[in-house]
């Protein structure tokens, strides 16, 4: 006998469902609804809760601190690398100081030495100048005094010599000193010899009489003395080096 197919279908929906698939099915239903939790697993699950939320709090304070933490080490690079720059420009500045102050003090002690030695010179000048008038003055007051004189017109060479006199004394404040080497050993850095006289009785070489006086002044000689000088006598002896030296110890003591 045929079955018509609406009423097949219609079996088929009505048929029981085999064991398996009902198993399965009551299963998925009990995992839908939430098993109810005992007062243990409650505890356990709010520390678990409690403990995750610490761990992201602290997680996250950590990163906070980490990041501060790596901006603070940057800045301080940062002010490592200022203060190496800094040190740099204040060792330079000390050090351009140091050489101003030496270059300063090169310049002060050189115009200082600048200004004594243009002193010197124009004290040298001066000096210089003076020296044919203080000579006329000597030789005027030399052949005065070789003549019979009034006692008015004495006064006046004394007056004159007391100008000379003044005159000289500025001199020797200006270490100015005089070259009168009658009786010495003739020396051509400070004497000029203007003639020759044969004495036997002297050395040779000795200066015989002074025609003009010379002048120096610091061991700078202004003017050579003028001298004749003695030829025909023995040989000057050398001097002993133990009575050079007992002579400088005797100026030093002096001193």
């Amino acid at each position: 006998m045929k079955i018509p197919v609406k009423d097949a279908v219609e079996a088929s929906d009505q048929a029981p469902e085999p064991a398996e698939l009902v198993v399965e099915k009551e299963e998925a239903d009990m995992a839908e609804e939430p098993a109810e939790m005992t007062e243990e697993e409650m505890v356990e699950a709010a520390i678990r809760a409690g403990e995750e939320a610490a761990d992201n709090d602290f997680k996250l304070k950590y990163e906070k601190v980490e990041a501060e933490l790596a901006e603070l080490r940057e800045q301080l690079a940062a002010a490592e690398d200022s203060k190496t720059a800094a040190e740099a420009k204040a060792a330079d500045a000390v050090s351009r100081h140091a050489r101003l102050q030496a270059d300063w003090e090169n310049y002060r002690r050189r115009t200082a030495q600048e200004r004594l030695d243009e002193r010197a010179r124009a004290t040298e000048k001066l000096v210089e100048a003076l020296l044919p008038v203080v000579d006329d003055m000597e030789r005027a007051l030399d052949h005065a005094r070789s003549q019979e004189m009034a006692e008015d017109f004495k006064q006046f060479v004394d007056g004159v010599d007391a100008v000379r006199a003044k005159l000289l004394g500025v001199f020797d404040r200006e270490g100015v000193e005089p070259i009168d080497p009658k009786g010495e050993a003739f020396d051509c850095n400070i004497h000029q010899a203007v003639g020759r006289v044969e004495d036997a009785s002297q050395y040779d070489e000795t200066v015989n009489d002074v025609y003009q006086k010379g002048y120096r002044m610091g061991g700078k000689v202004l003017r050579p003395a003028m001298v004749t000088v003695t030829y025909g006598g023995d040989k000057r002896p050398a001097p002993a080096p133990e009575a050079d030296a007992a002579e400088g110890q005797a100026e030093e003591s002096a001193e």
